[in-house]
Order: C-alpha cells, then structure tokens, then sequence
C-alpha cells in the first residue's frame, strides 16, 4: 500500500473513533455502577473518630493490660443486637439444607436421575442438562471438569421433611444418612448429626501477603471448614456441680429463646458466620445487579470500645457511670451483682437482646448480657505498640482470642467498657456470644467533624 493513503486512512479511523467515543479526545472518567449507601438491616452507623482507649480510672484488678491512649477509628456499621439465636440459626439451616441439597444432587447424579420424573432427580445438579448451560458454564465444566468447576445445587425446590412424603428410596436414604442411627436416638425422636453441619470458605490473608511480597497468591489463600452448630453442652460444663440442663435442653433450639443472643458459640464459629453473612447479602445483590456490600466480620478491640462508650469520653460504662445503676436504683445491665445472686438485676441467665436502654450509638447491651467476640488477639502488652489509626492486633498464632462486655455471670468489672478479658479460639461458653460490623463505604462521617 502507498505510504500516503495508509497515513490517510489512520488519520480518518482515529477521528472517527473519537467522534463515536463522545469524548471529544478528552480524558474522561470510566463511569460504573451508580452506587448507593444502604444501611444493613439491623444495624446502625457509627461515625468515625478519636477516642481514649483504655482505662481511664484506677486499674481496681491490676491487670495493667489497657494503659490509656488516643486512638482513631474509621466509620463502620454495627450490630443493633447480639447476634441471637433466631439470627444464627438461619445460618445452622443454611449449612444443613445446602449439605443436604449437594447429597441429593450426588446421589442423583450417581443413579442417572434428571428432573421430571417426580423422584429424587428433581433434586439433581442444574448443570445435569448440558443443554441448559450458558457459555462460560459449558466451557468452565468441559475445561476443569466436575473436580474443579463449582457444581450448582438446585434451591429452587423445596426440601421434603415429612417422611411421609419422600418421593423415592433414594431420597430417604440421602435423608436417613442426616440423622443419628437409630441406636443413638430416644424417645421415639430421631436428631439430626450435627457434626455434619460443616461450613467451607477461602479467605486471602492479605496482611500476612502484604508483608511478604515473595509469596505467590495462592500462599495466602486460607481454606477453612467449621462445624456450625452450638456447643450446648457449654450450659452443663461451664458450670460444675450445677443444674442447667434445660437450658442445654431448649435455649438454642426452641422458639421461647429466639430473641436472646447465641451462645456456645467459638471464636472460629463466629468468623464463619460473618463470612455466611456476606455471602448471602452479596448473592441478593449479584441476582439484583447490584454492586457487591463489603464484608461482615467481628469487630476490632478498638472499635468495639468506641462503639461501647457511645461518644462518651472517660465513662466507665456505655452508660456513663461510675454506677451500675441508674438515680431509681435500677440496675442499667444483665450481670452478677451480688456474691451468688444471679437474679438482683431481675435476670437469672441471659434476656432478650434488645433488654436494657441503648447507649447513643443505639446500641444494646455492650455492657453485660453475653461477652462478645472481636478480631484481636489477647496480649496484655498490645496497646503499647498497636497503631494509633484503626489499632488491632490479631496474631494467627495466637488463639488466646479477646472478648469484651461481661455477661450474666461476670461482676461489675468485666462490664467497664476498658475491661479486656480473653478465650480460645476454639473454646464454646454460655456467657460468650457476638455481634458483627460493616465498613462504611467511605470517609466523610466522622464524630468529630463538627468540632474540626
């Protein structure tokens, strides 16, 4: 081609691409999804600020593990409540229908069943039917196989409890494998095998990956699977030469309980849930397409006590204080009062998660109740060396896990919002629950801004 006609013909291509880009040549921004700050259900926002961490009265106990410090944290959305028993049991139903579902699809696929016939291959995978796959499904499938491609499970059919109403054999014996053998069961009742209960997810380990640039991605990606239902036994072992028995019985399970916060519940199992909980708002949000929510998770130690104090600068409790109860001699939270006398504050074991007034956060109970679980690490000498923006010290090797609050079996103390007490990661109380956060979707609310 003649060198002048091939500079020509660039020259008309390039100014037609820019009459058709609307742009006119300028640099523009790539527009996205229009996004919009929604507030999750059951949450509040807690601006952003600088608070006194620690304690600022005499260490009564000498602990002399939560010296006094400013520390800033950045918005984020909380928890109203403890997460309460209704609330987590949606997560224990979740597991147990998606294991049952995926036993359903494999025993389905293992006889040949596919859907129409009114039998168990109603329950098969979606992708059973080649014909029914999109593109990018056919080719995931036939490049990495059923081992590696995520098989999907069909949700859109309703599971059958009813044994009356099994529609084959197969079923029934996807069904029977859920349960105890019938050697282990009594009173005519059959229950279910809760150590199948198991929840799988990855997570990336970005700080362990941000510190060592030599490791290669799939290094940093952290396989976990987590049995989900509570320990209830923590009501009986907690507690030696002690009747509580009923509560082992009926407190997660039956609905006289749905309003109070969970407990029995580990600091592993609490970190599941949080990742449950995204996973099931960003697969609203995707069917909806809707830009994906940041992720749930505990809280840190610094932002649970910002959020404990409400505001407050110096208060001993979320209330203020330096008194447990308020001028009309009313106890302002659920805990041990008196030396043995459990029900002084009206109160024998945990209430409602919603009992007591709020602090000015609107939130509830961060002082007593149940102790909750947050994402740090207990080391009596982390406040001397933690950052001062958004401080938290969470050591992967170190399962001695912080909790904070008090519960109903804790003395005033362990109810100051400065109080650091710990357990281990895998260890399940009946005095130990949680409740999870948020971030805020950008910088601009703070607590302090008014006064800047």
């Amino acid at each position: 081609m003649n060198i002048k006609k091939f500079i020509l013909l660039t020259t008309v291509l390039v100014l037609v691409a820019n009459c058709n880009s609307g742009d006119r040549g300028q640099l523009v921004s790539v527009k996205g999804k229009k996004y919009h700050s929604e507030e999750p259900y059951g949450m509040t926002l807690v601006p952003g600020g600088a608070f006194i961490m620690g304690k600022s009265d005499d260490d009564i106990a000498g602990v002399q593990d939560a010296p006094t410090k400013t520390a800033t944290v950045r918005a984020f959305y909380m928890d109203e409540t403890e997460i309460t028993n209704s609330e987590y049991r949606s997560f224990v139903y979740w597991v147990r229908d998606s294991i049952l579902r995926l036993n359903l699809a494999e025993m389905a696929d293992l006889e040949g069943r596919t859907p129409g016939d009114g039998d168990i291959g109603d329950f098969a995978y979606l992708d059973s039917n080649p014909d029914d796959l999109n593109a990018y499904e056919s080719y995931m499938l036939n490049t990495y196989g059923d081992g590696d491609f995520q098989r999907k499970i069909n949700r859109d059919i309703d599971l059958i409890f009813d044994t009356d109403e099994y529609p084959d054999e197969l079923y029934a014996e996807v069904m029977d494998n859920m349960y105890l053998p019938l050697e282990e069961s009594y009173n005519g009742q059959r229950t279910w095998d809760v150590k199948q209960f198991k929840f799988q997810y990855t997570y990336m380990d970005i700080e362990r990956a941000a510190k060592d640039r030599n490791l290669k991605r799939s290094d940093v990606i952290i396989k976990e699977e987590i049995e989900v239902y509570p320990d209830t036994t923590a009501w009986i072992r907690d507690f030696a030469y002690s009747y509580n028995e009923p509560m082992h019985n009926d407190y997660f399970w039956h609905s006289a309980y749905d309003d109070y916060p969970v407990v029995g519940v580990s600091w592993k199992q609490a970190q599941a849930f949080c990742q449950w909980r995204t996973l099931k708002h960003n697969g609203y949000q995707k069917s909806k397409g809707k830009q994906p929510v940041n992720a749930y998770r505990l809280p840190s130690e610094a932002e649970w006590e910002y959020a404990a104090r409400g505001g407050l600068q110096g208060g001993t409790y979320p209330w203020g204080g330096p008194y447990a109860k308020n001028d009309r001699g009313c106890f302002m939270a659920n805990f041990k009062p008196l030396r043995g006398d459990y029900a002084a504050d009206q109160a024998l074991y945990t209430v409602e998660a919603d009992a007591y007034d709020p602090n000015d956060f609107n939130l509830y109970n961060m002082a007593g109740n149940v102790s909750e679980w947050v994402n740090g690490s207990y080391d009596p000498a982390s406040y001397e060396y933690s950052s001062t923006i958004n401080p938290n010290v969470n050591d992967p090797n170190n399962e001695r896990k912080v909790v904070r609050g008090g519960s109903w079996k804790d003395v005033a103390y362990f109810l100051q919002v400065s109080s650091r007490d710990y357990e281990y990661a895998d260890s399940a109380r009946s005095y130990i629950g949680f409740r999870t956060v948020q971030d805020y979707m950008g910088t601009e609310v703070t607590k302090n801004a008014a006064t800047n």
